[in-house]
């Protein structure tokens, strides 16, 4: 008995989103050059970030609407969503101690694992990015597995690849219903990971640093002895 297994989202929990598309976004208007020099800098990077709705708008819907409401007549949204998919990668932001925090759950002999909601290859180029995927038992992408969280389902496949029961697991993420109640639904402990965006959330617990989650397992253990 006991905690064995802790599954974490990736936007917003491991990867620094909103850091890591402000630094995309900047880079890719340098990058567009005088195909985009009408437009201020800073009035291009607000509005991507404003229709973008902290990624729960897929980019195909994003560019259209900055193609129509900038006349970008020389670029097509394919053009530029395309250039979202080959270099998103390249700016991911991890949050404070991500690499130290697994690690030292790896020392701890916890299983680990990452639900995500999301494009398969798109998530697996930024965990890659990130370093994240060899310090990862199962990972489980929304595209690919044809159900997306709060979906029981996709939280029961994660237990049965770890081979571990719901209470011996816990979650880790920084949404409210699709992570924390999700995981709460399937008897896993739900953990929350601060976001400013929401207030008084019920979780089993809350963290605002990922150094928090050994500490908040080892004493889950000690509760259950």
């Amino acid at each position: 008995m006991g905690i064995k297994a802790a599954l974490f989202d990736l936007d917003g929990t491991l990867l620094n989103r909103d850091a890591s598309v402000k630094k995309f976004i900047a880079k890719q208007y340098d990058r567009l050059g005088e195909l985009v020099k009408h437009i201020p800098k800073e009035r291009y990077m607000s509005r991507f970030i404003q229709l973008d709705q902290r990624g729960y708008v897929w980019k195909d819907t994003v560019y259209q609407q900055l193609v129509a409401e900038f006349n970008l007549d020389t670029l097509s949204w394919e053009e530029l969503l395309q250039d979202y998919i080959n270099n998103f990668n390249n700016h991911c932001v991890p949050f404070p101690h991500l690499l130290h925090m697994l690690e030292k759950l790896k020392s701890d002999h916890i299983a680990l694992g990452i639900i995500t909601n999301g494009y398969g290859q798109f998530q697996m180029d930024n965990m890659k990015a990130l370093g994240i995927d060899k310090y990862v038992d199962v990972i489980l992408v929304s595209e690919w597995e044809g159900i997306k969280k709060p979906n029981p389902e996709i939280f029961n496949r994660a237990l049965e690849k770890l081979h571990v029961l719901p209470n011996e697991c816990i979650f880790i993420g920084d949404h409210p219903e699709n992570d924390v109640k999700g995981a709460q639904r399937v008897g896993m402990k739900g953990i929350w990971k601060r976001d400013s965006q929401w207030d008084h959330v019920k979780a089993d617990a809350i963290i605002d640093d990922l150094l928090e989650v050994s500490l908040i397992i080892n004493s889950l253990n000690k509760s259950l002895k």
